[in-house]
């Protein structure tokens, strides 16, 4: 079976596993909702982490930044967000299903303009560093964003802001969020298969193998990182909106800006699976996923443990990653060729 082939069953297989699981696991369909979510972390962390070797530990700001814009638009479109955050849930509003479906729309528009916006702004900056300074620069700015929302009264401070209320059934609710984080994660992989077969995707590889390079070639290596970190964001903030009106309610430190989990995991499922790799994001994620809510249940108490201990194999036996371990090892099999030359061993994309 060809590479391109092979691609397109298993796009088919996900898209027909994703239609066929809540039928089949009806009570789990919010935990695959949340697999659907860390699926699209995962490949939008790895364009910049993977893809153009920029290792970010705060991505997690525009997930937080897209859920507080999404409530923002939400709320603000039928009532006075200031008064109805500092009542701390005393006041309820009643939302028509016009109200509520509009502005659920428009918020998870806003969350994903906000957040690419946002890296626009400071991507210039924050992407002048290089190697693990970027990756603590954006951890840094991560916990300072947090800490700035938790002070912010406008939006409930520390103390939080409740969603609306989705208006159809609770078993309908979950289905559509369900359905939403699952077309996002799709929309995600497309738009990154899509760049990486364009001249994009070879600049963004080609300041991940050498960006000073890259820079003499004449490649503006500046407005491609930004312009990446962008795209990532844009995704991210969108998600973000969705998983706050999931969640229902939005507190600063573990719900918008889980920097501890959710900033540690899409870097986590990106590793397991093969960074810099189309398909490694995505199955590390399903995998770490799985693992992740199977320790929760059947090992609380250890579920960190067994979750660091997984980390820690794949660093020190499998730093390529499952999928870059297998491509390695069966190169055929994923449209490669191989050169072995008097000089060594070439692995080459397939024609």
């Amino acid at each position: 079976m060809s590479a391109a082939r092979l691609d397109m069953s298993v796009y088919a297989a996900l898209i027909v596993a994703g239609l066929v699981a809540p039928v089949l696991f009806p009570n789990y369909a919010s935990q695959i909702a949340v697999m659907w979510l860390m699926i699209m972390m995962a490949v939008t962390w790895d364009m910049t982490g993977g893809q153009m070797g920029y290792n970010s530990l705060g991505n997690v700001i525009f997930f937080g930044l897209g859920m507080y814009a999404a409530a923002i638009v939400q709320i603000g479109l039928v009532f006075d967000v200031a008064e109805y955050t500092a009542a701390f849930g005393a006041i309820v509003v009643e939302f028509t299903d016009a109200q509520y479906y509009t502005g659920l729309a428009l918020g998870i528009v806003a969350g994903g303009v906000v957040a690419a916006i946002f890296a626009l702004v400071v991507g210039p900056f924050m992407l002048g560093l290089r190697g693990p300074y970027f990756a603590i620069g954006t951890l840094g700015l991560a916990v300072a964003v947090a800490e700035l929302v938790s002070g912010w009264g406008y939006v409930g401070g520390g103390g939080g802001i409740s969603m609306p209320v989705y208006p159809g059934a609770a078993g309908e609710g979950t289905m559509v969020w369900y359905a939403l984080l699952g077309v996002l994660a799709l929309a995600a992989h497309l738009t990154a298969r899509w760049l990486y077969s364009t001249q994009f995707g070879l600049a963004i590889n080609a300041i991940r193998d050498d960006e000073d390079k890259a820079e003499a070639m004449g490649i503006h290596t500046t407005r491609y990182k930004v312009l990446t970190w962008a795209v990532a964001a844009f995704f991210m903030g969108m998600g973000g909106a969705v998983f706050g009106n999931m969640s229902g309610f939005i507190e600063p430190l573990e719900v918008a800006f889980p920097t501890t989990t959710f900033g540690i995991f899409m870097v986590a499922m990106a590793l397991v699976g093969g960074k810099g790799t189309l398909w490694g994001p995505v199955l590390g994620a399903i995998l770490f996923h799985v693992v992740k809510e199977w320790t929760w249940t059947y090992l609380l108490g250890w579920q960190w443990v067994a979750l660091g201990a997984i980390i820690i194999v794949n660093i020190v036996y499998f730093q390529q990653g499952i999928l870059g371990w297998a491509q390695d090892r069966w190169p055929e099999a994923f449209g490669l060729t191989v050169d072995r030359g008097t000089g060594g061993t070439q692995v080459e994309a397939a024609e």
